[in-house]
């Protein structure tokens, strides 16, 4: 059961294939799923919205990584430790891939990471997809004896560990955080890595990101400043892999009005909007090659469910 396939590509998990079909649109939702003020949710009847949004053919459920709750920043995210929420939601779905939106990697030791995701890799059975980021609260650092000016070559460092910890049987390996040797970290995932897909720039240039990632996350935009974004993109991996396909993964806030033909507005990272306005900018956002898109219901005015009936009977049919 723990001998991972060396020459399985990452790309042959099943949580990939959910989301990631050439040419195609996909669509995830980002815990927590419902609409709160200030920072922090309620959490309440997740497991059901979750369930909700497998069977309705959701691509994705996406976890935050916060671990401590910043006063200044006004998000805490599903609050749980993702790691323990993650193990907690993989054993309440069956389909729907796991995507982390992001792990923190210089806050946390390599080997512990390499070891969780593998773990939640193997009990989901290969659906876990790792958004993987610098991070960005610098009141964070200081409290993990972590130097923020430091995280960009953390981030590059611990890039290359999980990779050996993955796909290496006992490796001799001496870095910045350890020296290994004589001892193996196990399980081992599922293929010859989990899938790792680096949000925002992390500190890298783009065409580092294309050679060592699997895909990119980034942020909303406008549609014709994103469809920049995308193709610099794709020029940059077709310069690093030409012929290879890597995917463009973006998060958007949306607050769904109750009239399908109010026009779109903008709100921090989105829109409130109509459905029908919104079936207009998925439709663009497919057009200028958007692979993925995780909405997120935080700004929302309605409550979640009636949001996730209303994408399930009128927007997700088209992008299935």
């Amino acid at each position: 059961m723990f001998t991972p396939n060396p020459n399985q590509s990452p790309t042959a998990n099943r949580g990939w294939q959910r989301v990631f079909q050439r040419g195609k649109l996909t669509l995830g939702i980002m815990f927590p799923i419902e609409a709160f003020e200030r920072d922090q949710p309620t959490m309440h009847n997740q497991v059901v919205l979750a369930q909700f949004a497998e069977k309705s053919g959701f691509a994705s459920l996406a976890f935050r990584d916060v671990p401590l709750k910043d006063p200044n920043f006004g998000d805490v995210g599903q609050i749980f430790d993702p790691w323990a929420y993650l193990g907690y939601m993989a054993a309440q779905t069956s389909e729907i891939a796991l995507l982390t939106a992001s792990i923190i990697l210089p806050l946390r030791h390599p080997i512990h990471i390499a070891k969780a995701a593998a773990s939640i890799d193997r009990l989901s059975n290969g659906r876990l997809l790792m958004g993987v980021a610098t991070g960005d609260r610098v009141v964070e650092f200081p409290a993990f004896n972590v130097d923020f000016e430091s995280r960009g070559a953390m981030f590059r460092e611990e890039i290359e560990l999980l990779k050996i910890y993955w796909s290496e049987y006992f490796p001799q390996v001496s870095s910045s955080f350890g020296h290994l040797q004589a001892a193996d970290v196990i399980p081992k995932p599922v293929a010859s890595h989990v899938p790792l897909l680096v949000t925002g720039h992390s500190q890298q240039d783009l065409g580092w990101i294309a050679r060592n990632a699997d895909g990119w996350i980034s942020y909303p935009r406008n549609i014709e400043a994103q469809a920049q974004v995308v193709q610099r993109w794709r020029d940059s991996v077709e310069a690093e892999l030409p012929g290879q396909y890597k995917p463009f993964t973006q998060s958007y806030f949306i607050d769904l009005a109750d009239s399908p033909n109010e026009a779109a507005t903008p709100i921090h990272l989105g829109h409130r909007l109509g459905r029908n306005a919104l079936l207009m900018h998925l439709r663009a956002s497919k057009r200028i090659g958007v692979d993925h898109l995780i909405f997120n219901v935080k700004y929302g005015k309605r409550a979640a469910d009636e949001v996730l009936q209303e994408l399930a009977e009128f927007v997700l049919p088209e992008f299935m």
